[in-house]
């Protein structure tokens, strides 16, 4: 057996809506098929491709990223750069930039409504 590539981060929020909101108008993700699962919950696509599951919860909304964190960040690669950041502009969403020079990657660093923290990777060229 290899592993491949990642097929899907799963984050539990307690403000579905919310985050379902913020990955499509952010990310440019969408919302599309799911499971008939007992709980509630969405399936946010990249293309045919469900990249992050969200697992609607009780209790309060932003709780978790922020205590006992086990999982730092979460990655996605991406193409279009200055459109992504003017999209975090417009919105007035806070990022920080990282030039991995060695690698030729910047890395956009930004954090969802919960405070899970997620970075953007643009390859250079």
């Amino acid at each position: 057996m290899q592993i491949g590539r990642l097929d899907h981060v799963n984050v539990r929020t307690a403000q579905l809506d919310a985050m379902i909101t913020w990955y499509e108008k952010i990310l440019g993700l969408h919302n599309g098929p799911r499971p008939n699962f007992p709980f509630p919950g969405a399936w946010l696509y990249s293309g045919e491709d469900a990249v992050v599951h969200l697992v609607g919860v009780d209790g309060d909304p932003g709780v978790g990223a922020e205590q006992d964190l086990k999982l730092e960040h979460f990655a996605l690669s991406a193409t279009g750069r200055s459109s992504f950041e003017e999209r975090l502009v417009a919105a007035g969403e806070k990022f920080q930039t990282v030039d991995l020079n060695d690698v030729g990657i910047t890395q956009y660093n930004i954090w969802d409504p919960d405070g899970n923290h997620i970075h953007i990777d643009f390859r250079e060229g």
